[in-house]
């Protein structure tokens, strides 16, 4: 018995378009994954223009701050300059000041010498320093370097007169003694203290 199979036999085709879905899916995505990129590679050279004008910027402001600095250095030394001449100016005023003190010292100091020494009594060289007299001068006998010990212990402003040395002399035909005295010297306003004390003391 012969059979006829009238039904078309199926034949599996192969269609090569469910294939080309991924590539068409890969051909979408490039777009957009190349749009990914170009916007990285954009903001890499922003960032980096945005960090060369900041780097730009602070080497400018270090620039300013260093002129800055420079001209306060130069100020700065000027001003120590100033105060050093400032200094010494007044180092030399106080000296002058000081000076005209001692002048006037110097004055009264001679003025008491002078008045007190005796006759054939001559004084050949005198100094003072720190409140001390040295007082060198020539007599005829030791009587009267005594009398002008006690003449100068008897002023106001004169005190401690001691002898230091008295040796015999001789020049030519005339002998005389050369002698050397030492003692203190108070100002005027600090004797006038000192009376005043001793004043309050014998009340």
């Amino acid at each position: 018995m012969i059979r006829i199979n009238l039904l078309k036999p199926e034949t599996k085709e192969i269609s090569e378009e469910p294939r080309a879905l991924p590539e068409y899916k890969e051909k979408k995505g490039l777009p957009a994954y190349s749009l990914l990129i170009i916007l990285a590679i954009l903001a890499i050279v922003l960032l980096f223009f945005f960090q060369k004008r900041s780097f730009t910027n602070e080497q400018n402001l270090l620039a300013k701050a260093q002129e800055e600095k420079k001209s306060l250095e130069y100020v700065i030394a000027k001003l120590e300059e100033l105060e050093k001449q400032k200094s010494l100016f007044e180092k030399k005023i106080n000296l002058i000041r000081k000076l005209k003190t001692r002048q006037k010292d110097a004055v009264k100091i001679m003025d008491e010498l002078s008045v007190n020494i005796p006759e054939w009594v001559w004084l050949t060289d005198t100094s003072f320093a720190n409140e001390r007299i040295t007082i060198k001068g020539r007599a005829l006998s030791n009587s009267l370097i005594a009398d002008y010990i006690s003449n100068l212990e008897q002023s106001l402003y004169v005190r401690n007169v001691n002898l230091d040395s008295s040796l015999q002399r001789r020049v030519g035909n005339d002998e005389f003694l050369e002698f050397s005295l030492t003692a203190t010297y108070i100002l005027p306003q600090e004797s006038s203290t000192t009376e005043n004390a001793q004043k309050g003391e014998n009340q």
